[in-house]
């Protein structure tokens, strides 16, 4: 598999090295358990008495648990799955306890069930349980990936989230990336971008951005249309998505198909708009992008000056970061070499 460098290069002589903003750390917030409430069948009572049991005789509990889980009454799946969930949701030490009874490979078989709420709680479980590091490589192994990517096609609002979530944790094992891309998962975590919930859109963002640091999985990502939805959440600043779909936009932008379907998909407007008005983060980030589009194309560098970006970048020179400031002033000496490469490069454009 190959994992990219964030696309450095050198202009002028001076080396670009991290052309993306590296403190993704507040942006990418990792899944936690599962935050989709309660299960309506699980009364305040059943709930203090499964505690209750789990602290007296938790081993026991757990083994019939699991045994549960291969029942052949729904409900008694339901039921096991459903306590499963909640005694996996916050204590590290029960969530290797259930994996090591067996409820892995069980509940995987559960993602695949056609009743809707079984699978919602297999997956959810699974979820919790890749929560502890120590079970990701088994939930792996067990044969998760392709369940969870069903459940990202077919499930229910919160089996789709979930189902990103547990991906996404699966992804943090770099063996996973390609074979997760390859299953199927990126188109469906577009699909999420675009039409989910904020929920949904924050957890495909941060699925998508731990996938995509393979180089295969960016060009799925864009032929998937994913520039589609990174620009208008970059556009909205109501949406409180716009620091995560830049983050990803910069971690694609290393590949060519990148570069033009940004452009097409009317990124560079947004992208100015951005260094305008956006906060000194936003305006880093958006600046590194443009730099890279800008990098080695004189008709982007056209389109990027027509935008008006040069005042807003010599803004950007006396009161961004450090980072920002380096890149801006990179940037407007790209954008004011001499007007004739333009039309050289428009002409050439045309006749290629």
């Amino acid at each position: 598999m190959e994992k990219e460098n964030s696309g450095s290069f050198k202009y002028t002589g001076r080396s670009f090295s991290k052309l993306s903003v590296n403190d993704d750390s507040s942006a990418f917030s990792d899944c936690n358990s599962d935050r989709s409430g309660e299960f309506q069948t699980a009364s305040s009572q059943n709930r203090r008495l499964l505690l209750a049991c789990a602290a007296e005789n938790p081993d026991d509990l757990i083994r019939q648990l699991v045994s549960d889980l291969e029942s052949c009454s729904i409900d008694e799946q339901k039921q096991a799955a459903m306590e499963i969930r909640l005694l996996s949701k916050n204590k590290p030490e029960d969530r290797l306890k259930i994996a090591k009874a067996g409820a892995i490979k069980p509940l995987i078989s559960l993602i695949s069930s056609s009743d809707s709420q079984l699978q919602e709680y297999g997956v959810t479980a699974i979820l919790n349980l890749s929560l502890c590091d120590e079970n990701k490589e088994l939930i792996a192994s067990s044969g998760a990936i392709k369940p969870l990517v069903r459940a990202l096609r077919t499930g229910t609002s919160t089996a789709k989230e979930n189902a990103a979530c547990a991906l996404l944790r699966l992804s943090q094992m770099e063996e996973n990336k390609v074979a997760i891309g390859r299953s199927g998962a990126i188109p469906l975590l577009v699909n999420l971008l675009e039409t989910g919930a904020f929920r949904g859109k924050k957890d495909a963002a941060t699925a998508l951005y731990s996938l995509c640091s393979a180089k295969e999985n960016k060009i799925r990502a864009v032929q998937a249309g994913i520039m589609k939805p990174l620009v208008e959440l970059m556009a909205d600043f109501g949406s409180n998505m716009v620091d995560k779909s830049a983050f990803v936009l910069s971690l694609l932008i290393t590949v060519p198909e990148a570069k033009t379907a940004v452009v097409e998909e009317a990124g560079i407007p947004v992208l100015v708009e951005i260094i305008e008005v956006g906060s000194q983060r936003q305006k880093e980030i958006a600046v590194s992008i443009l730099l890279q589009i800008c990098e080695d194309n004189l008709v982007f560098r056209a389109m990027v000056a027509r935008e008006g970006a040069i005042p807003a970048l010599v803004a950007l020179t006396q009161s961004g970061t450090n980072r920002a400031k380096q890149k801006a002033e990179t940037l407007i000496d790209l954008l004011r070499q001499p007007r004739s490469s333009y039309a050289a490069a428009r002409t050439s454009d045309v006749l290629g």
